[in-house]
């Protein structure tokens, strides 16, 4: 079996080694970190060998559409578009955001919930996904969509920020994320290349929403650190990127990864990730 990863990164690089594991063989592109992809197990392509990846494609039984939208397009159609509509996976993943749903104030969101994103980058995923279901409707695709909550794993985790005094605790009050570990995606993924459901969504996320200071407090509290002081959010000194990331506040469901794809996650909430993370030296 073959796999395509159009747009090897961070949470690909958790799934190729489960794939490798069951004798498949993985692609990835990049756009220039071949020796990160052939690290993680697949054989690098690189994005400009445009014929390399029309083959691919061709090829591949599961292709996972990692690259996110560029300048308001979704770079994998505006180049490969072509490609696909010839393609004939028996599964194809598109890697979407929670922030398709916009701000609910803390309350809860499924798969089910309107799209109302508040920021760029929302509004940018909810045009990508609608591109990849019309493509997949026109075409007979079996498209999967998975909306990632805030993904952390070993080398994303905050404890080089809490070791250099760096890390910071905004507190805004009301103000809850949902996150995933990225070992977590990889056996969900999995689980859905297993058991393919054309046209699903899932939401990738853990069962513990929390409020971010409450991640860094107990990093703090693991490394044996003093916590973080708090700065309030209103007034503290931010980058708009940072501050963006707290315009939107919710709560996401996993219901329907349990209970259509079997997922158990191995970290169901942070605390357990990070006391693994911080086992693994992270």
């Amino acid at each position: 079996m073959r796999a395509l990863v159009l747009g090897h990164g961070y949470s690909a690089g958790f799934l190729t080694p489960l794939l490798r594991a069951e004798g498949w063989q993985v692609q990835g592109t990049t756009r220039g970190t071949p020796e990160r992809v052939a690290a993680a197990g697949a054989e690098p392509l690189l994005w400009s060998d445009a014929e390399a990846i029309r083959r691919a494609i061709a090829h591949a039984d599961a292709i996972l559409v990692s690259a996110g939208p560029e300048d308001g397009r979704d770079p994998t159609l505006a180049t490969y578009g072509a490609a696909l509509t010839a393609a004939r996976p028996a599964w194809l993943g598109y890697l979407s955001t929670t922030g398709v749903y916009g701000d609910h104030q803390g309350g809860w969101v499924d798969e089910e919930t309107a799209l109302t994103p508040s920021t760029r980058r929302g509004r940018e995923r909810v045009a990508a996904e609608a591109e990849w279901q019309a493509l997949a409707s026109a075409h007979g695709l079996p498209l999967h969509i998975f909306r990632l909550a805030g993904i952390y794993g070993p080398g994303r985790g905050p404890f080089a920020k809490v070791r250099a005094g760096t890390a910071r605790r905004i507190v805004k009050p009301g103000q809850v994320f949902s996150r995933i570990h990225a070992e977590d995606i990889a056996r969900a993924l999995l689980a859905s290349i297993h058991a393919p459901r054309a046209g699903a969504i899932y939401n990738l996320c853990d069962d513990d929403p929390a409020p971010p200071e409450d991640v860094i407090a107990h990093a703090a509290e693991l490394l044996g650190l003093p916590l973080p002081p708090a700065e309030n959010y209103a007034t503290a000194e931010m980058t708009p990127m940072a501050r963006s990331f707290y315009a939107e506040s919710k709560r996401v469901s996993n219901r329907r990864m349990k209970q259509e794809l079997g997922v158990v996650l191995r970290y169901p909430d942070y605390r357990r990730g990070l006391a693994a993370m911080l086992a693994q030296a992270d």
